[in-house]
C-alpha cells in the first residue's frame, strides 16, 4: 500500500518547517508528500465568511492569502522529498497553480474532493493524464460526480495502466469523507472495492479520522492500494488542518500496523495457496471474508469492539456521509459572480468564477454549465460573489 503523508499547507510558508515536514514523513515510513499549491483567488470569493482560528475570526480568503509562496518554494519541496527518496505530489486549485505545478514535473497530482466538479481543471488535468500519476478524491461528491470526473480525466483512454515512469498508476481513486474530524463510523470503507470494481481503478482512502489505526488498515483489508492522512509536527500548531493530522509518531503508528496487515494479507494468501484450503467468513453485514482479511477483523474488533468495526465498514453504498451532508453545493464548486453587475449585463469570462461557496454566499449553479451561461443577459441586478442561477438569465437566441 502507498503511504501518501498530507502536508498540505502546514508548513505556514517557511521552507524550513515543510523540510522537517518532509523528514518526519520520511522517518515515519511514508512513500509520498503531498503539498497544496494555492492562489486564494482560485478557491474562494474574498466575501466568503470567517474562519475561527487560535488568533481570533480572520477573513477565510486572507487565510488563503497567506498560505501563498513563490514557484521556488515548491521547487525546493520536490526537490528535497526526491532527494530523500519520497514522491513529491501535490494539488493545484485552477489553472494557474495548475500550469505551474505541471512545469515542475511533479510525481502526481492530487485532485482533491471540492474539486471533482471543477470542470475546466479536470479537463485541464485530462491533458497530462498518463504522463502524470493523477489521485482523484472522492469526498463530499455522489456516485454520478465521480463518473462525470473520471469520464472528463480520461476519455476514451480508461484503463488499469502504469504510468511512464512506473512509480504510481495513471490514476487512483480516494474514497473520502470531507468533514474535519470526519467520525470512523461514517467511513463506509467498502466503498473501497466498490469504486475499484465500478472504475476498473485502483481505489484506497483518504482519511480525515482522527484515529491512526482502524480506517487505515480496514482499508487495507478490503483491497486498498493507498492511504492519505495529513501530518503535522504538532497538533498544537496553527496549520488549518494541524488540529485533525497525525503527529510524527501516531503516522509511524499507522505505517507499522499497515505493514502488519499487509504481512498478514501475504501469509495467508501464500499458506492457502500452498494447502489448497480457502477459509470464507461470513460478518453479521453479510460481508464475506477470506483467511487473512479475518484475522484483521479480529484484530480490530479486539482493539476497537465489534459495533464500531463494522460501522467503520459500512455497507459499500456510494453515498454522502451524515457529517458531509450539509456541505455539499457548499464545499465543491459552483459558479459565482466575481463583480456586483446590472440588469442587461451579458456575461463574460471575467464576471465568473468556478469557487468553493464554503462559509455565508449562496451556492450557485454546476460548473458544468459554465459555457451555456456565457453571453447571457443578467435579468437582475447581482452582487459581487452571489451565486449564479439560471433565473438570473435570460435565455440566449
Amino acid at each position: 500500500m502507498i503511504v501518501v503523508a498530507e502536508i498540505g499547507t502546514s508548513h505556514n510558508g517557511s521552507v524550513e518547517k515543510a523540510y522537517s515536514l518532509i523528514d518526519a514523513a520520511c522517518e515515519a515510513g511514508a512513500d509520498v508528500v503531498k503539498f497544496q499549491w494555492v492562489y486564494a483567488s482560485e478557491i474562494l470569493h474574498p466575501d466568503t465568511g470567517f474562519v475561527n482560528l487560535p488568533g481570533g475570526n480572520i477573513r477565510h480568503y486572507d487565510r488563503f492569502r497567506s498560505l501563498e509562496v513563490p514557484f521556488d518554494f515548491y521547487e525546493k519541496c520536490r526537490n528535497y522529498a526526491n532527494k530523500n527518496g519520497l514522491l513529491f505530489a501535490c494539488s493545484p486549485f485552477g489553472l494557474k497553480s495548475f500550469e505551474e505545478l505541471v512545469s515542475l514535473y511533479p510525481d502526481a497530482i492530487k485532485i482533491a474532493s471540492p474539486e471533482v466538479n471543477h470542470l475546466p481543471l479536470l479537463k485541464a488535468c485530462a491533458g497530462v493524464y498518463k504522463k502524470i500519476p493523477l489521485i482523484l478524491s472522492s469526498g463530499v461528491s455522489l456516485l454520478g460526480d465521480i463518473e462525470r470526473a473520471v469520464d472528463t480525466l480520461t476519455g476514451d483512454n480508461a484503463c488499469v495502466a502504469e504510468a511512464s515512469n512506473k512509480k504510481l498508476p495513471d490514476l487512483t481513486l480516494l474514497h473520502c469523507v470531507t468533514f474535519y474530524p470526519a467520525p470512523e463510523t461514517e467511513y463506509n470503507v467498502r466503498c473501497v472495492d466498490t469504486l475499484s470494481k465500478a472504475f476498473g481503478f485502483p481505489c484506497g482512502i483518504s482519511d480525515h479520522s482522527l484515529d491512526p489505526v482502524l480506517i487505515p488498515v480496514l482499508s487495507c483489508m478490503t483491497g486498498g492500494s493507498m492511504i492519505e492522512k495529513h501530518i503535522t509536527l504538532s497538533r498544537d500548531t496553527d496549520g488549518l488542518d494541524d488540529p485533525v493530522a497525525l503527529p510524527p509518531e501516531q503516522f509511524a503508528q499507522m505505517v507499522s500496523a499497515l505493514h502488519n496487515a499487509s504481512a498478514i494479507l501475504t501469509r495467508f494468501s501464500r499458506d492457502e495457496k500452498a494447502s489448497g484450503t480457502f477459509h470464507k467468513t461470513v460478518l453479521k453485514n453479510g460481508m464475506v471474508l477470506d483467511g487473512g482479511q479475518n484475522e484483521i477483523f479480529s484484530q480490530m474488533k479486539s482493539q476497537y469492539g465489534e459495533e464500531k468495526v463494522l460501522a467503520a465498514l459500512g455497507d459499500g453504498v456510494k453515498r454522502l456521509a451524515p457529517a458531509e451532508r450539509e456541505n455539499y453545493g457548499r464545499t465543491n464548486r459552483s459558479l459565482h459572480y466575481m463583480h456586483s453587475l446590472k440588469a442587461g449585463h451579458i456575461l463574460a469570462e471575467e464576471d465568473i468564477g468556478v469557487l468553493r461557496t464554503e462559509k455565508v454566499l449562496t451556492p450557485g449553479i454546476s460548473p458544468l454549465f459554465l459555457n451555456e451561461v456565457l453571453g447571457a443577459a443578467l435579468t437582475k441586478d447581482v452582487t459581487s460573489g452571489e451565486g449564479l442561477l439560471f433565473s438570473h438569465l435570460l435565455k440566449k437566441e
